[in-house]
């Protein structure tokens, strides 16, 4: 399993990613602030992000002032795995 994986909140950045398509970083934090309902640090929430951007499943680009987040191809097939293999054990049928 990609190291990537092991973090709920990073697979949540993928997911809020794959929702709603490219997004400013603080709306990703926003999303992700509403739906633990709880305040997540910067220096967390930005460390997560960055380690996705590294690891190619996150691409980052600048437009004007703020920086924009989108899944990659890499990052919505990991993913999609993730999901299946989610799926797979809610659903009892993994062996």
């Amino acid at each position: 399993m990609a190291k990537w994986l092991q973090s709920g909140r990073r697979r949540d950045i993928c997911i809020v990613l794959a929702a709603e398509g490219e997004l400013p970083g603080q709306r990703v934090k926003s999303e992700l602030e509403s739906r633990y309902d709880e305040h997540i640090e910067p220096k967390a929430f930005y460390g997560s992000l960055s380690a996705l951007v590294d690891t190619g499943f996150v691409e980052e680009r600048t437009e004007g002032i703020q920086d924009l987040y989108a899944l990659t191809e890499a990052g919505e097939r990991r993913l999609r795995e993730q999901f299946e293999w989610m799926s797979g054990a809610v659903e009892g049928g993994n062996e």
